[in-house]
């Protein structure tokens, strides 16, 4: 039930997904707290949030849970069709071009399986959003979580000829410190871009940031205007360049990139139709 309210963050939401009364769900987990001496939500008259307590206890519930229905499943007939809802996140721009078009296939091939996608490009506790994973273009911290590399994701650092024929193109990264541009606030270090160059020689420059947003597609108008440089993914900026909308610049000195990963909670054990989707995007996932 503990695992219901997370999921579902709301204790009516989970006494009708498990088919009981609210008063026996607020029971069992006032009982939970009583038992282990803490408490497990912050509850507020505008929403229910996890305590530090609950997040801990609340990635194991969830841990039981997928054991659970994968052993129930395990023991089913093979042949019964996968069915449940599978809540999946994934970044805004990614998410749209890339992973989006890939659930319209999965649920279609899986009429019994609904999908929960949560697009979002900030840094989300999947478990504390009550996700079954999530699509996450970075460099892994170490954690608890499990994640799957499935390919690289190249950036370009790019800027409009306009900009280019009135500022000049830079040779160098150094060369950035005297131009305008645009940069990613999710990054750890936004305006310090890292470079490796001919040699493997590693160079790091401070750049100044006209525009500073939370969402790479969103610097594409003022990109294209001629407002300054960026750095971006291939997946955002591969069209414009082909289009000749934008340049690609410091071609002999590319930026680190990333590592597109599938991240799971720390069980190894999924129910079916997780497994199946994440198998899905394995496979189809076309960066």
């Amino acid at each position: 039930m503990f695992a219901a309210v997370v999921e579902h963050r709301s204790f009516t939401d989970a006494a009708k997904a498990l088919s009981v009364s609210k008063a026996t769900v607020s029971k069992a987990v006032t009982r939970l707290e009583q038992h282990l001496d803490t408490s497990l939500f912050s509850r507020t008259s505008r929403r229910l949030a996890l305590t530090e307590s609950g997040k801990r206890l609340a990635d194991h519930a969830h841990r039981i849970m997928a054991e659970g229905q994968a052993a129930e499943e395990a023991a089913r007939d093979e042949t019964v069709d996968l069915s449940g809802i599978v809540r999946l996140g994934a970044p805004m721009t990614f998410g749209l071009l890339r992973i989006a078009p890939l659930i319209a296939q999965f649920t279609k091939e899986h009429p019994l399986v609904d999908v929960d996608l949560h697009l979002s490009d900030a840094h989300i506790d999947i478990v504390d959003r009550g996700l079954d994973a999530t699509i996450r273009i970075a460099d892994m911290p170490d954690s608890s979580l499990r994640a799957r590399r499935l390919a690289d994701v190249n950036m370009h650092v790019v800027a409009s000829p306009g900009y280019l024929a009135e500022r000049g193109r830079p040779q160098h990264p150094s060369d950035l410190g005297n131009h305008d541009c645009l940069c990613y606030s999710n990054a750890d270090t936004p305006d310090v871009w890292r470079f490796t160059g001919p040699g493997q020689q590693n160079v790091v420059a401070q750049v100044r940031a006209r525009i500073t947003v939370n969402s790479g597609e969103a610097m594409l108008p003022a990109l294209r205007i001629g407002v300054g440089i960026a750095r971006l993914p291939d997946f955002i900026v591969g069209e414009a360049i082909a289009a000749g909308e934008l340049e690609e610049i410091l071609v002999d000195w590319r930026p680190a990139p990333f590592g597109l990963h599938l991240v799971t909670p720390p069980s190894r054990l999924r129910p079916a139709r997780v497994e199946a989707l994440l198998d899905f995007i394995t496979r189809h996932h076309g960066c």
